[in-house]
């Protein structure tokens, strides 16, 4: 339970909290990008451990040494990859766009991997719960990329359903295929977040 306390009348202290900041003392994102940049160092640090734990208790092929299908691709899902030279001429506006509507997307995938894992490894704890801990940050990241945007006067995008309909009688094969798509670009975004945030932090140091 978390109490608020005030040395003023309680009417004025509440006001206090509803008035909006003085435009002559605008919020500096130098805080908020250092927040988001420490969290998806973190998540960099364990992205590959989480795609390796998913592929270990997907049997084969997936837990064969060496698997790797970077051809399969989920529509619901925009891939990380893009080419240096359109990344690099992207804006401020423009990069964060793109990395909030993939952790959106991101944290809504990793919910649906997460009920299919339950139901295909109901025994395998590590795995669900290195899931959940993955949809919880990036979630986090989702919250500072806001608050970054926010920060710099750019327009949160609204948020919306990435899944749409969901084939819920996809076969099993397809529903592993599906997890092992999510967490490899939930690593892959993850690295450019990394990267962007790193340019956004020299721009706005503290």
């Amino acid at each position: 339970m978390l109490t608020l306390l005030c040395s003023v009348p309680a009417p004025l202290c509440l006001l206090s909290l509803l008035l909006p900041l003085s435009p002559a003392a605008p919020i500096s994102p130098a805080e908020p990008i250092s927040q988001a940049y420490s969290l998806a160092l973190y998540m960099q640090k364990n992205t590959s451990t989480l795609l390796q734990t998913y592929l270990q208790y997907q049997g084969s092929p997936f837990s064969d040494p060496g698997f790797s299908a970077p051809e399969l691709q989920l529509s619901s899902l925009p891939p990380a990859a893009v080419s240096f030279k359109i990344w690099h001429a992207m804006d401020d506006a423009e990069r964060l766009s793109q990395a909030q509507g993939a952790f959106l997307a991101l944290t809504q995938h990793l919910q649906l991997v997460g009920d299919d894992q339950s139901d295909l490894n109901p025994g395998s704890p590590i795995l669900l719960a290195q899931l959940g801990a993955a949809r919880l940050r990036a979630q986090g990241l989702l919250g500072n990329m806001a608050a970054i945007m926010t920060a710099l006067g750019l327009p949160i995008p609204p948020e919306e359903d990435t899944l749409g309909l969901v084939p819920f009688g996809a076969s099993a094969f397809e529903r592993k295929c599906r997890g092992y798509i999510v967490t490899r670009e939930y690593g892959h975004w993850t690295d450019r977040a990394v990267r962007d945030l790193a340019l956004l932090k020299a721009k706005y140091p503290a």
